[in-house]
C-alpha cells in the first residue's frame, strides 16, 4: 500500500516544488510531511504514525536519495542489491539471496537514477555504450547494463562495503580464516612476498585483499590500480590511488589497467595493487613483480590455487605472443604465495586455500599446499570446519630472512 501510495503521491510533490533545485532539503521535507498529511485526510482507512512517516521518508529518497533503494543502501545488513528490471529487485542479506518487495514506479525512474549514479563519477552509460563499471560515494559498486544488452529492461548491481574496512581480526572473528594463518599471511606481506587472491564471484576477494594491504609497513609508497575504487587502505599516507576510465561517447580517452600499471612504474612504487586482472594486465602485473616491486598483490577470478596458473597463463597469451614455457617462468618467478577464497553453501566464505608457488618443473608450475579447508560437517545450517596445516613448509625463506624475521619460529617455515 505504501508503495502505491508514494507513486500517486510523487507527482502531488513535484507539482509544489521547483525541479530546478532551488528547494532545500528541509523545505522539500515541509512539502512531502504536508502532502502526505492532506492525503491522509482523505483516505477511509488513515495510516498509523509509523507508516505515515514511512511513507514521508520514501518520498524524500525519491527526490534526493536513490528513490527505493535508499533503504536498502542504508541497512548494513543487505550486503548486495540486484535489480533486473524496475519491479523486479533482489537483495543478498546474511549471506542469502531473497526477492525484495518494493519497485520503481516506472523503468523511466531507475533510468534517472542509473544516469544520476554514474554521471557522478563522469562516466556515460546508453544504447551505444550499455555496460559501465561505477561507484557510490560511499565506495560501493556499481555495475550497469541497459537495452538492448539487458532483455527485461536496464540492470543494475550494488555491491555494498563496509563504511568501516574490515580487518583482519574481522575475518578471523566471523570464521574467514584463523589466527595462525591469519599472522602468517601479515607476516609474509610484511616481508615482500607478492601475494595473489583467487576466487569465484562474490567470495569476498576484495575485502580480503583491503584487510592484507593493512600488514603493508606505513613508510612505504603504495601504488593502487583498479577499475572502479574500492580499496580502503588507511595506515599508508604515501598512497597514490589510479581509476580507469572509459571511453567517451565518441570512443577515445579510454584508459585501462594495462596503462596504469605502465604509468604507476614511473611513480617509483614500493608497492603495486591491482584489484583485479581480467584480461592482458596479467602480463604487466607479473613483469612488474618480476622488476623489483616485492610485495604487490593481486586478485583474480579461479576456483582454485591451480586454476588461477592457468587463467593467468591464457591471460597472458591473449596480451603476447610468447612461448608458454616463457610465460610459466613469469609466473613462477613473480608469485609466492596463493590464497583461494570460496563462497561456501551456507554463504559463508573462507580461505580454502593457501599454497606456495615453487619453480617450473617438467613444464609445469609446481604448487605447494600449505593450508586447506577440511570440513567437519553442518551445525544449524552452517558449515563447521577450518584450515589444516598440510605439513608442507615454506620453501622460499629469503624474504623473512630479509626482513629479520624468525623463519624458525612457525611450523610452516622450513
Amino acid at each position: 500500500m505504501l508503495e502505491r501510495a508514494a507513486h500517486s503521491l510523487r507527482e502531488r510533490v513535484r507539482q509544489q516544488i521547483d525541479l530546478g533545485g532551488s528547494v532545500s532539503d528541509q523545505s522539500l521535507m515541509s512539502i512531502i510531511e504536508r502532502t502526505v498529511f492532506d492525503w491522509c485526510k482523505e483516505q477511509a482507512q488513515p495510516l498509523t504514525s509509523s507508516e505515515q512517516v514511512a511513507l514521508v521518508r520514501r518520498l524524500f529518497h525519491s527526490f534526493r536519495g536513490m528513490d527505493v533503494l535508499q533503504p536498502l543502501m542504508d541497512d548494513p545488513t543487505v550486503t548486495e542489491i540486484m535489480i533486473n528490471a524496475h519491479d523486479e529487485i533482489f537483495i543478498e542479506q546474511h549471506g542469502r539471496m531473497s526477492r525484495c518487495p518494493v519497485s520503481f514506479e516506472s523503468r523511466q525512474r531507475l533510468e534517472d537514477i542509473i544516469q544520476t549514479i554514474v554521471a557522478g563519477v563522469n562516466r556515460v552509460v546508453n544504447e551505444s555504450t550499455p555496460i559501465v563499471d561505477a561507484r557510490l560515494p560511499d565506495g560501493s559498486r556499481v555495475h550497469v547494463v541497459l537495452p538492448p544488452i539487458a532483455l527485461k529492461g536496464p540492470t543494475l548491481t550494488i555491491r555494498k562495503f563496509p563504511a568501516k574496512p574490515l580487518l583482519m581480526a574481522d575475518l578471523i572473528a566471523v570464521g574467514a580464516l584463523n589466527e595462525r594463518t591469519a599472522s602468517m599471511l601479515e607476516r609474509l606481506v610484511a616481508a615482500k612476498y607478492n601475494l595473489f587472491i583467487s576466487g569465484g564471484t562474490g567470495s569476498g576477494k576484495t575485502t580480503f585483499l583491503n584487510a592484507l594491504s593493512q600488514a603493508i609497513p606505513p613508510d612505504e609508497r603504495l601504488i593502487t590500480i583498479e577499475d572502479s575504487a574500492e580499496l580502503q587502505i588507511t595506515r599508508i599516507a604515501n598512497l597514490v590511488s589510479l581509476e580507469t576510465r572509459n571511453a567517451n561517447t565518441e570512443g577515445r580517452g579510454e584508459i585501462p589497467i594495462r596503462e596504469l600499471i605502465r604509468a604507476s612504474l614511473r611513480m617509483r612504487p614500493s608497492r603495486i595493487i591491482v584489484g583485479e586482472v581480467r584480461g592482458g594486465e596479467a602480463l604487466d602485473m607479473l613483469q612488474a613483480m618480476n622488476t623489483g616491486h616485492e610485495g604487490s598483490l593481486s586478485t583474480g577470478h579461479a576456483n582454485g590455487a591451480r586454476d588461477m596458473i592457468s587463467r593467468l597463463e591464457t591471460m597472458v597469451l591473449a596480451a603476447a605472443e610468447l612461448p608458454l614455457p616463457v610465460i610459466r617462468q613469469q609466473i613462477a618467478s613473480a608469485l609466492d604465495i596463493i590464497v583461494h577464497l570460496s563462497r561456501l553453501r551456507d554463504g559463508s566464505r573462507k580461505v580454502v586455500e593457501i599454497s606456495e608457488v615453487l619453480d617450473v618443473r617438467e613444464g609445469e608450475v609446481q604448487l605447494s599446499p600449505l593450508y586447506r579447508f577440511e570440513e567437519e560437517g553442518e551445525q544449524q545450517g552452517k558449515v563447521t570446519g577450518g584450515l589444516v596445516w598440510t605439513g608442507n613448509r615454506l620453501q622460499q625463506n629469503d624474504k623473512l630472512a630479509a626482513a629479520g624475521m624468525d623463519v624458525d619460529k612457525e611450523e610452516w617455515a622450513s
